[in-house]
């Protein structure tokens, strides 16, 4: 299953107005579906996953904002689920919308990654409890088309996974989430994560970009809505860059 080629398709129509969305019943695909493919890699999964429930009507909307069919593994996700948790809700993988996670992939990107050509520059496709953002790239981010990228939250700056959407899944379900998050984990991180709301993210003073928030342990934390996280960190980074 060529996921890549995929994933590219989704990029460029997504939110792209000027191009004309194939109906629903097209992006359904019930010969090939990837949901297979996806419940196969959450049974082997070495890290916690939870799936959360869908809802059909919502589970139909965002699948056909999205333009990707249900034989790649993205589409599959937006048609089956309302979104998948990882490690506790440490990592929030985008679907169709849940009570636990009340984002959909489609209302979540709206207004954040479009170009002023109308194409996706980036797409976002997950985040984490400490602020994080995991995105696909559609040319905004830099050459490697079709590749995730992770925005960290202690470098304010976008950082290429070279990962494609399915080695993203793979990563989560089955990597190493401990070590990859090893500087933006805190003493006893899993008994305050749980607690998060889906559309929250744990904020920190003195941020941790700069060098007195270096140290996730010392300095204090506090949940804030992850809209208002976003627009502050994306403000920062444009900041720091002249832009």
């Amino acid at each position: 299953m060529n996921d890549y080629r995929l994933q590219l398709l989704g990029v460029a129509r997504l939110f792209a107005t000027h191009v004309t969305k194939r109906p629903l019943e097209e992006l359904i695909n019930t010969h090939e579906p990837g949901w297979e493919h996806v419940v196969s890699w959450i049974n082997s999964a070495t890290n916690k996953v939870e799936v959360l429930p869908v809802t059909a009507s919502k589970a139909g909307e965002t699948l056909y904002e999205a333009q990707v069919t249900t034989r790649s593994p993205m589409g599959a996700i937006i048609f089956n689920s309302g979104g998948i948790l990882v490690d506790y809700g440490w990592i929030r993988i985008l679907g169709s919308g849940h009570p636990k996670l009340n984002r959909t992939f489609h209302t979540w990107n709206n207004g954040k990654t479009s170009f002023p050509e109308g194409n996706a520059g980036f797409i976002l496709i997950a985040d984490d409890a400490a602020g994080g953002f995991f995105a696909i790239n559609g040319g905004g981010l830099g050459e490697d088309l079709g590749k995730t990228y992770y925005f960290d939250p202690s470098a304010l700056t976008w950082e290429p996974l070279d990962l494609t959407y399915t080695e993203f899944l793979l990563f989560c379900f089955e990597g190493d989430v401990a070590g990859f998050y090893h500087d933006l984990r805190w003493k006893d991180w899993q008994q305050d994560v749980p607690a998060l709301d889906g559309n929250e993210v744990f904020s920190f003073y003195p941020m941790l970009w700069t060098k007195e928030g270096k140290d996730i342990n010392t300095v204090h934390r506090a949940k804030v809505p992850i809209e208002e996280h976003y627009s502050l960190t994306i403000q920062m980074m444009q900041e720091l860059k002249g832009e």
